[in-house]
């Protein structure tokens, strides 16, 4: 790590500043809700929303020829045809998608505590929210949770030549806020895109949100710093820059 200060901070924002997971969760919860008492599914209501968080979890797709809305109600409609059989049903998935895509939304919250963080945060560091993922989705979840006004910049992965780990969307979001990556910490919860990107990209520090405690892989990025809550950050920061002015 550098000698300088820390000047800019870049968040990641599923599962780091918003619970996402659980929104998701809350969504499948309804849409079985629905299968069974609308449609008299009985077991097979959760089998097919396991199926379909299977699909999610393997979703691949190049930001500029795909529509997600088509490619999430596939999903569905590929569940409910692998579980239950018989003709596509391509309007109970779309019933399906709708509910758990607005359902989830609704519980895309910035936690009040959150606010004040970043509220603090940012009289002292600049602050950019930097997230993979495909435009139209995280720019939904942008809007539910209203977070714009706590970041100086915004970027979305979806909207990039490169998502992280390339240390291009890095560099580009150093250009934004006109720091070096060497000023720059990266905050996230995933080993593999936000600890493995600031690393490729030269940062001051990564900090590695694990708030399951889980233990690494041995061929895991190894993130600088570990914390349990993003709330953690602030004083994880102070403790940075105390190492700095001891080192000058």
């Amino acid at each position: 790590m550098g000698l300088s200060r820390v000047r800019a901070v870049f968040f990641d924002l599923d599962n780091t500043l918003i619970d996402t997971a659980g929104a998701s969760k809350r969504g499948m919860l309804e849409v079985i809700k629905l299968l069974q008492s609308k449609y008299h599914y009985k077991d097979e209501a959760e089998i097919i929303c396991d199926k379909v968080q299977v699909k999610l979890s393997k979703e691949c797709f190049h930001p500029y020829s795909t529509c997600i809305t088509d490619v999430r109600t596939s999903h569905w409609e590929e569940a409910i045809q692998e579980t239950k059989g018989g003709a596509d049903n391509r309007k109970l998935a779309e019933e399906c998608y709708f509910l758990w895509k607005s359902t989830r939304l609704q519980h895309m919250i910035l936690a009040e505590d959150v606010k004040a963080m970043l509220t603090e945060l940012r009289k002292e560091v600049r602050l950019l929210l930097l997230t993979n993922g495909d435009r139209q989705t995280q720019r939904e979840k942008i809007e539910a949770c209203a977070c714009q006004s706590y970041f100086d910049a915004i970027v979305v992965g979806g909207e990039q030549k490169e998502e992280k780990p390339a240390p291009s969307i890095f560099y580009h979001c150093c250009d934004l806020l006109g720091v070096q990556p060497g000023d720059c910490v990266m905050v996230g919860d995933t080993l593999e895109t936000d600890i493995q990107g600031g690393l490729n990209a030269g940062l001051k520090a990564t900090v590695w949100i694990n708030k399951s405690g889980r233990v690494p892989l041995t061929s895991s990025p190894m993130p600088h710093y570990m914390v349990s809550s993003v709330l953690e950050l602030p004083a994880l920061l102070h403790s940075i820059d105390c190492k700095v002015s001891m080192s000058m």
